[in-house]
């Protein structure tokens, strides 16, 4: 039997109070809030199961098994850990005494299905037209930002966008936590490790962005950034290693820019204020807005914005391309919404024409004029 079938069998006991919400595909999300008290999330809303581990010494158990599958510490000296179920799934755990009930579970379960931009026309999260002018930006190298607020399914839109990056390229893919599973062959995962008990060990995701330009890579996608690592990340978009994309925790394009500015003031290099916001401006050319609506639980593209650079008061420029209306309701009750173009065109129109890619314009040529 193998180490890896011995540690899936050993968390699958661990965790058999909480298996059926494991093997369910209608769950996409299952909290632990202390030993007794459980919730999951089924299509965008949550709510309060009658599951239950024995004690809490039977959860904290179970994260402890978890912890040692991935090689992970954690403690009272450490009570934070991000880490992965054999099948992919992401768990994040804080235990006591910073978890003040209990030990903490999260659980964002693994889609085994690959999604692309085409389901989420089908879901009706993106026209036809979008669709296809995300592709094309995807093949003009843009550098794109998939922005939203928790839940909204960032992680998701990131890795459906993925799927028009060119099966020829060399793709380097790093996060925290894995949680991307990219369709083309040609990929290389790295993770961010944790420090050991004695410190020693930690690869941080800068660590692993500074490895990752040594490379060779075509592409490279960062699954979320949220620290000094932005600095590096958008000094590589702006100096030969365009075509990246990333997820950002942010409400609106605007708030995304600020806080990869914010991000990059983080790093341990001394920029002025002006510099990080004058590189963000250059780096980014497109941000695709996530949001949740509230009344259904359903996750929508609100917008696809682009950026171009600073004003002449240094504040970023931004042109909305595709704006989401709310058209009604189903007879269940669920929103009904089309992402529709406003009749903008992109700074960089000319560009499909530039570069012979008119025979993937099917729904947007009046935009690439």
């Amino acid at each position: 039997m193998s180490r890896e079938a011995i540690f899936e069998a050993s968390i699958e006991y661990f965790l058999s109070p909480i298996g059926e919400f494991l093997r369910d595909d209608g769950v996409t999300e299952i909290m632990v809030n202390g030993y007794n008290k459980i919730y999951v999330e089924r299509r965008g809303k949550l709510y309060r199961t009658d599951a239950a581990f024995a004690t809490e010494d039977a959860l904290l158990s179970a994260v402890h098994n978890v912890a040692q599958y991935v090689g992970r510490e954690i403690d009272e000296d450490r009570p934070v850990m991000d880490a992965r179920l054999p099948d992919g799934s992401r768990v994040h755990v804080v235990v006591p005494p910073s978890a003040r009930l209990g030990t903490y579970l999260t659980i964002r379960k693994f889609k085994r299905d690959i999604l692309g931009l085409e389901d989420f026309v089908r879901f009706g999260s993106l026209s036809d037209a979008a669709r296809e002018f995300l592709e094309l930006c995807v093949k003009l190298r843009k550098n794109i930002v998939v922005a939203g607020g928790t839940g909204t399914g960032k992680t998701t839109f990131l890795n459906a966008l993925s799927t028009a990056v060119p099966e020829e390229e060399r793709i380097v893919v790093i996060e925290d936590s894995s949680e991307l599973r990219l369709a083309q062959e040609h990929c290389l995962y790295l993770e961010a490790q944790q420090a050991d008990s004695y410190g020693k060990g930690e690869l941080s995701i800068r660590d692993l962005f500074k490895a990752s330009l040594r490379m060779r890579p075509d592409r490279i996608i960062v699954g979320e950034v949220r620290s000094g690592e932005a600095l590096d990340m958008v000094q590589s978009m702006i100096s030969g290693h365009s075509g990246s994309m990333t997820t950002v925790h942010a409400n609106s394009p605007r708030d995304a820019m600020v806080r990869l500015e914010t991000l990059s003031l983080m790093s341990d290099v001394q920029l002025p204020v002006y510099v990080a916001r004058a590189q963000v401006g250059s780096a980014i050319n497109v941000i695709v807005q996530l949001i949740r609506h509230s009344e259904d639980g359903s996750r929508k593209v609100s917008r696809i914005t682009e950026t171009y650079g600073l004003s002449e008061k240094d504040q970023y420029q931004f042109q909305d391309l595709y704006v989401s209306r709310l058209k009604g309701r189903t007879d269940k009750g669920d929103l009904i919404s089309e992402l529709e173009w406003i009749g903008a065109q992109p700074t960089f129109a000319s560009e499909v024409h530039e570069h012979g890619l008119e025979t993937h314009v099917k729904h947007t040529g009046q935009l690439w004029g």
